[in-house]
């Protein structure tokens, strides 16, 4: 029997493995909206056999996007739009996730193809806001530091993000509140150096991500599970590290939050980050065991019996699986074969089994 490919539950949804297809930014939305694109990508990771699959980071606001071609879920339209991918994801026996994003001061970029530096005002871009006036690097802009009103105002994006995404068919949302966007930035005392409510002491610094959380749990309904991705540490001196991230996670558990999918790094550009396979998972594993919530984990994460062996020793209860997923859609079913497990197949697809 394969661990990686049993059915797992939170809550009353059931997953039909425990394979989760990534948030990973195409760059290819119009005024934030799907397109074709996004139908074929994310429906062929459905048809390959993937127990999830999740839509990238997806702004709340028009702002609040990566690049002015990041996928968006601030309208109805854009939840509209997103109906006919949710409806081909679920049809095919997978979960339609969406991971829920504000950017913060990482906003207002090129797509990665073209450079990926910032965007001023003059070619499409705009003023990022963050908790503190600090670019993320150099040559980057200064963000306008948020006003308590800002803040206000973030939550309730949150809020009806989830209320639009519940509309267009999600079954999951996850709150991205890692990689330096603005979450995280909150969380981070190199990002965050506000002195009101919002800074300072740790609870200060996790008040916004936890009335986010309140809200987008309070939204979506009983039935189905929330995921918070986080930056288990900023892997920087003075910065985020493991030891808040547990504490952090325990208030999460305390809302209703039903999974942590461990990722980190990426608030500031100088982070030494020791890069090899599953170099994040004992993030996974130490939240998992020291806070008792459900874990993911993720990071190149590309061999079938890797990942089975991080289910099978408890070290996370799923794998999010990234860029071997985008060099071959069909990773769950060539890694069930690899693994000996009788994973399903599209009844189009059965005469190649």
């Amino acid at each position: 029997m394969s661990c990686l490919f049993s059915s797992f539950k939170l809550r009353d949804l059931e997953f039909r493995n425990r394979v989760f297809v990534s948030p990973m930014c195409m760059y290819s939305s119009e005024d934030g909206m799907p397109t074709d694109w996004h139908m074929v990508h994310l429906g062929s990771r459905a048809v390959g056999g993937a127990g999830l699959v999740m839509v990238e980071a997806t702004g709340v606001s028009r702002e609040g996007r990566i690049s002015p071609w990041d996928s968006g879920i601030y309208s109805v339209d854009h939840g509209k739009a997103f109906a006919p991918i949710t409806r081909f994801i679920k049809q095919q026996g997978a979960v339609a996730a969406v991971q829920l994003a504000h950017a913060g001061r990482k906003a207002s970029t090129n797509r990665p193809w073209l450079g990926g530096g910032p965007l001023d005002v003059a070619h499409g871009g705009w003023q990022p806001i963050a908790p503190s006036p600090l670019p993320f690097d150099v040559g980057h802009p200064v963000p306008r530091e948020m006003t308590a009103s800002d803040i206000d105002g973030v939550v309730e994006q949150f809020s009806a993000a989830a209320r639009v995404s519940l509309d267009a068919g999600f079954e999951v949302v996850e709150i991205h509140n890692a990689h330096g966007y603005l979450l995280h930035e909150f969380l981070s005392p190199l990002s965050n150096h506000r002195t009101d409510a919002y800074g300072g002491s740790l609870e200060n610094r996790m008040r916004l991500p936890l009335r986010v959380a309140r809200a987008v749990r309070e939204i979506w309904p009983a039935r189905w599970p929330v995921f918070v991705r986080i930056s288990a540490t900023d892997w920087a001196d003075g910065g985020w590290d493991l030891a808040q991230s547990v504490l952090f996670c325990q208030e999460l558990r305390r809302i209703g939050i039903d999974l942590i999918d461990c990722s980190s790094g990426a608030l500031v550009p100088y982070a030494k980050i020791p890069v090899g396979p599953g170099f994040q998972v004992p993030f996974a594993e130490t939240i998992r065991r020291e806070v008792g919530i459900a874990t993911g984990a993720v990071g190149l994460i590309t061999a079938a019996r890797q990942a089975e062996e991080i289910v099978a020793f408890g070290k996370a209860d799923a794998v999010f699986i990234a860029r071997a997923l985008l060099r071959d859609p069909y990773w769950p079913l060539h890694a069930a074969a690899e693994l000996g497990a009788d994973a399903a197949w599209p009844v189009q697809y059965g005469r190649a089994k």
